[in-house]
């Protein structure tokens, strides 16, 4: 007999474990919010968008940012103008026009380049009164050979100038004569210290 009335009593734990919906089967056809998981929805990063940056704390700080800032600047400036970057460019140097007359120069080697090394050799040797007076004359004679090399450069360099920006740029505003003395003063200075930097290589085609 005592068996029997514990079996009855089991029989309704049992029959309320059975009735208890299952958790897949409450939450089926509701699918929880992130708000309702207590999560929060991550902040969207536009692309290409700069973050700002905190106001500064004082007036040293502010500085030290705007010297920053300026110091940076100078920096883009200088890289853009040796990398021929319009934007950066000097009023001298812009313009598809200078930049083929750049380009023309570039492409050829220049007697004109070794005129500053032979004038300060025959200074060194004008200041040395020490020296045999035959050596004097030969580096005057030196001196004006270089000089004439020099100018009968810079007149071929100025006639290739013509020609392809008549053919080129046949509409061009720019004077002729400007764009000489461009082309002669680029042609007559070294070049590792041309700016901007020379973007062809020597013997290239033009």
């Amino acid at each position: 007999m005592p068996s029997l009335f514990r079996r009855k009593s089991e029989e309704p734990a049992a029959a309320v474990a059975v009735s208890e919906p299952e958790p897949d089967q409450a939450s089926k056809g509701h699918t929880p919010s992130k708000r309702e998981l207590g999560q929060k929805t991550p902040k969207q990063v536009v692309a290409g968008r700069r973050v700002p940056e905190p106001p500064a704390a004082n007036r040293r700080e502010a500085a030290k940012r705007l010297r920053d800032k300026q110091r940076q600047e100078r920096i883009e400036a200088r890289e853009g103008m040796a990398n021929g970057d319009e934007r950066f460019l000097l009023a001298r140097d812009k313009g598809p026009v200078r930049k083929l007359v750049r380009d023309i120069v570039d492409s050829r080697r220049t007697i004109g380049t070794w005129f500053f090394g032979t004038t300060f050799l025959v200074m060194i040797v004008g200041f040395n009164r020490t020296l045999n007076p035959s050596i004097y004359m030969a580096a005057n004679a030196l001196f004006f050979v270089m000089l004439l090399a020099t100018l009968v450069d810079g007149f071929m360099i100025s006639r290739t100038v013509k020609k392809l920006v008549r053919q080129r740029f046949p509409d061009a505003k720019d004077r002729m004569g400007s764009l000489y003395l461009y082309a002669v003063m680029r042609s007559i200075s070294f070049r590792f210290i041309r700016n901007p930097k020379p973007q062809v290589k020597v013997g290239q085609a033009i």
